[in-house]
Order: C-alpha cells, then structure tokens, then sequence
C-alpha cells in the first residue's frame, strides 16, 4: 500500500514541489543519486571503477515533450561520454537512456534518431547503451526501436520489467545469442489489467522471467537486491551451464553496496545504475516506493538522525 502511494506521488505535482524545496531532502537525494553536474558523475563513476565495479549512468528525467529538450537530454549523454572517456572504462562504462526524455512522446523518429547519436559515441568508448523501460504504454515503440538500434549496434541491450503480464513472452522473443537484456521486477504503477500486483506474484513472474533468460543464449543482467533471487540465479546459472562471465548482476547507486562488493569479490560482474542530473525526484520517489528502508532511512534523514 505505501508503495502505491509513493508511486502516486512520483506524479503529482504538488508533491514534487514540497519535497523538492525542503532543505533536507538534499541529504537523502545524495544518498541515490550521483550528483547534478557531469563532473559529480565523472567522480562517482571513477570511485565505482577503483572499486572493480562496473557501471551503467542514467541521465535523470523523463517524459519529454519539447523537441529542444529532447534534444538537450541526448546531447547531456555525449559530453558525459566525452567526459569518461579517459577513464578507459570500455564495456564496463555504459549508459541507460529511457526514450521518453529524448522524444519518445513526440515521435519515435525522433528518438531512435537521438538515441543513435548516443550509441554511436558510447561505441566510440568501446562500451554501448541499455535502453530503460517505462511504463507499459511504451513498451512495443521501445522494443521496435531496439530492433533498429541493433543494425548498427548490435549489443544495444534493454530493460524487460518482470511485473508485467507480457513479459516472459518479451523474454523469450530476447533471449538469442548476443542479446543483453536487464531484467527489473518493475518500477512505475501499472494497471491490474497488465501487470502483476504485490510482492509474491511479482517475485514469482521475476523467477520466470530469469530461467528464460538463464536457458537462452542472451546475456542476461540480473537487477536485484534481493539474496533470494541472486540465490536462484546462482541455481540457475548452475543449471544451464553458465559461468560468472556470461551474465551479471545489476544493482543501484547507493543501495546494498555492501552486498556490492562482496559479489565483485567473489568474480562477478557486478553493474552500478549511477543516476545523475538535477530532473531527480520521479527517480527518487520509486527508489523510495521500492524498499520500505528506503523510506526509514528518509524520514531518520528529515529528523536529523
């Protein structure tokens, strides 16, 4: 229930006005998010590095509808691509766009245009691009543009969100060889006419989802936190005669970084979601809605403990 009213909230107005401008709000952000400035992300992305951890860095924002803001967004990712270039990063450095912030919502042209424009410098630092998936309305524009980035760029990778009804269907039709997919439990508040609702069916259609990707000949990245489903992709890897080097686990900027390491250490590829950028509190509000420490750890913030 408070996850719903949290994700509520990451589309209200008013509400985004009244956590942006309180003075504590700041101290938590920081806790999920890299910094506002391509700078700010540069340094996280070189700490992560030092640290052996791969990463993948999300310009913040979403739902676009300016062509000249779509357009700002897609050249925001080519200077941080310039930017960590003399990190020598290569395929551990790559970036995550969602579609809707460089004209998704405008026309699919548009952004499979930007989008091109992004694959092609992060191609340049020998890594690529995984495209976010947003609410299910986008779901079929998203993979239609991933099949056209894919001429080109063949390891443009995708988000698939477990939660969905469609989903293991879309897992099916993507787990060929040489396709990356990142697989989510899901993040936005879905309809109970599409997606799955509650923690237990939702986990149940993830571990379906993820033996479908674990059988095929994908690669696939495991985004979770949760020790339960890193314990059955280790079943699963097992299983299907997979090694540490042909899949990975995804986990987010800020959260369980403990956890982070110690899979890092163990041989595991392990890929940081760093999110950046000053458009923060839509990205901010799921984090929130996601984990219920997540909102201890706000409200201990706010009261200065």
């Amino acid at each position: 229930m408070l996850g719903q009213v949290l994700l509520a909230a990451s589309g209200s107005g008013v509400v985004r006005r009244a956590v942006s401008g309180f003075p504590l709000t700041r101290k938590v952000v920081d806790r999920f998010v890299a910094g506002e400035s391509v700078q700010e992300a540069r340094d996280a992305i070189e700490r992560l590095r030092d640290m052996k951890l791969a990463v993948t860095v999300d310009h913040l924002g979403e739902e676009t509808r300016d062509a000249r803001a779509a357009e700002a967004t897609a050249n925001a990712y080519l200077t941080l691509l310039d930017a960590v270039r003399p990190l020598d990063l290569g395929p551990r450095g790559e970036v995550s766009v969602k579609l809707s912030a460089v004209g998704q919502r405008l026309d699919d042209a548009m952004a499979l245009e930007h989008a091109r424009e992004i694959c092609a410098a992060a191609a340049r630092n020998g890594s690529t691009v995984t495209l976010d998936m947003e609410d299910h309305t986008t779901v079929d524009s998203t993979l239609t543009i991933l099949r056209k980035l894919r001429e080109d760029y063949p390891s443009t990778g995708v988000a698939i969100q477990a939660y969905l009804f469609r989903s293991e269907a879309d897992c099916r039709d993507l787990a060929a060889e040489g396709s990356r997919v990142r697989l989510v439990k899901g993040a936005y508040r879905e309809p109970a006419s599409v997606a799955h609702q509650g923690r237990g069916p939702v986990d149940k259609a993830y571990v379906r989802c993820l033996r479908i990707l674990m059988a095929g000949k994908g690669y696939p990245m495991v985004a979770t936190h949760d020790d339960r489903m890193i314990a059955i992709t280790e079943v699963l890897a097992d299983r299907f005669g997979r090694t540490i080097g042909d899949h990975e686990f995804q986990m987010l900027y800020g959260i369980r970084t403990d956890l982070q390491e110690s899979l890092a250490g163990a041989g595991h590829t392990v890929r940081v979601y760093v999110p950046y950028g000053d458009d923060w509190y839509g990205y901010f509000m799921r984090r929130l809605a996601e984990r219920p420490a997540n909102v201890a750890f706000f409200l201990r913030a706010l009261g200065g403990k």
